[in-house]
């Protein structure tokens, strides 16, 4: 990969000005805030686009603007024939399943690695931005887009060439990395907070009730701060650390949850040296989460600023977006549940319309897994978009197990009522015509099906 990444340094060098273009997620916007870094620190011009999908409406648009080169992040594998057809010169920086080939094509998949768990969008655009110039300090940053893209979840942990990353992040001081408590906000949150608002995995009698959790901690004799307020996990003491994960995970057997679930509660967690304790950017979970609720709400730029280093206007305004993001989530949530999950024989979808805004209905449908459908199918997701329906599809790894390929399923069923989709194995996405609902649903069962007995 590092032998290629230089090819594709010796054409960016050529060239005076490049035009970006990289997807709104937080690995699409790690993987932007390392490419345009990168090109800053080397000099060179940069126009920053972002996309929420790749088309070929997009990429005549772009042949359009005829850039020196263009330098796609986290997403163009996928449309590669589409980038030659229209004459682009083209760098493609991206993890998702190729299709097509192209000279300057940098993916995991094309060197036996996996992009759904071994390599990001933000790790692959690392080793191009390390052929460019000296910038191994942006490896906080590519584990941040890492942990976004849930590349840790299949294992547990960081694997793969993400694992030789993270190991030379923590060589040179830019990391550390632990095993701990997993559930989100242990920089920035109340202890309380962890668990009320654990959504994977659920916390039977805990998860949504906030007096029921500071009971649980009074119990576990977990006292206030000096001022009263209760103390972040960051402030507790090891032991204390100790009896609330032990409770936690008793409580949970005794309720029911089964084992594989509990044993999510503890996993690696990964710490961001460079940045203050106590912020959203000391953990690479919380940074990958501020960053969802900046693009995803049509302000990539300030994600984008944030991940380049801006502490001051853009930090604060990425505060702002990640509690309107949050409260979003809780009611998106709280809408699936009402209006239920409807089962087909191989999948379960749900219609959000125009409740949900499409950039969140993904992430929504992912929670919804555990929180209001069942396990045992992928949940598919529809919104309303202004260039048709949105759909996102997610998956379990057990069902990944049993033969679940999304990505594939996504393509080949979208392609089928002239859409377009793909992306990974356990989450993909697409984007449908309206009038196509019923046939995209019942093609896309039929192929799921399929996937399943094939294993």
């Amino acid at each position: 990969m590092k032998e290629h990444a230089r090819e594709c340094n010796t054409e960016i060098q050529k060239h005076e000005s490049v035009y970006v273009v990289s997807h709104i997620d937080a690995d699409g916007l790690t993987s932007a805030g390392i490419i345009c870094k990168a090109l800053q620190r080397a000099g060179i011009n940069y126009e920053m686009r972002f996309v929420k999908q790749l088309d070929d409406n997009i990429i005549e648009d772009i042949a359009n603007i005829n850039p020196q080169l263009a330098i796609f992040t986290d997403l163009g594998s996928g449309m590669l024939d589409s980038i030659n057809a229209n004459g682009i010169n083209a760098i493609v920086s991206d993890h998702h399943q190729p299709r097509g080939e192209g000279k300057y094509h940098l993916n995991p998949h094309l060197f036996g690695a996996n992009g759904s768990y071994q390599l990001s969008g933000s790790g692959t655009t690392y080793i191009l931005a390390n052929e460019i110039g000296q910038n191994t300090d942006l490896v906080d940053i590519a584990m941040v887009g890492a942990i976004g893209d849930m590349q840790h979840l299949k294992k547990g942990q960081l694997t793969g060439v993400n694992r030789l990353l993270l190991e030379e992040g923590v060589k040179n001081g830019h990391l550390s990395y632990a095993k701990d408590i997993t559930l989100f906000g242990k920089q920035t949150r109340p202890v309380y907070k962890l668990l009320q608002f654990s959504s994977d995995p659920f916390l039977p009698g805990l998860s949504g009730d906030e007096d029921a959790c500071i009971g649980f901690l009074h119990d576990m004799n977990v006292r206030f701060g000096g001022d009263e307020r209760w103390r972040r996990w960051i402030d507790l003491e090891s032991a204390e650390k100790q009896r609330i994960i032990s409770g936690v995970m008793q409580h949970c057997i005794k309720s029911g949850l089964q084992p594989f679930k509990v044993e999510r509660l503890i996993g690696e967690v990964y710490v961001l040296l460079n940045e203050r304790e106590g912020t959203e950017m000391r953990d690479a979970s919380e940074f990958s989460t501020l960053l969802n609720a900046t693009a995803r709400y049509d302000r990539a730029e300030t994600g984008l600023a944030v991940c380049m280093g801006e502490r001051g206007k853009a930090y604060e305004d990425a505060k702002k977006l990640l509690g309107e993001h949050r409260q979003n989530l809780v009611n998106g949530l709280k809408l699936v549940k009402e209006n239920g999950i409807t089962q087909l024989d191989h999948i379960q979808y749900f219609n959000a319309g125009n409740k949900i805004k499409e950039t969140i209905v993904g992430i929504i449908a992912g929670m919804s897994i555990t929180s209001a459908g069942r396990r045992d199918k992928p949940i598919i997701a529809f919104a309303d978009s202004d260039d048709g329906v949105k759909v996102s599809a997610r998956g379990t790894q057990d069902l990944i197990r049993k033969g679940l390929n999304l990505s594939q399923a996504m393509s080949d069923a979208a392609g089928f009522v002239n859409g377009a989709g793909g992306g990974h194995d356990i989450a993909a996405g697409a984007t449908i015509p309206a009038t196509g609902r019923n046939e995209f649903l019942n093609k896309l069962d039929e192929i799921i099906g399929s996937q399943f007995q094939k294993n």
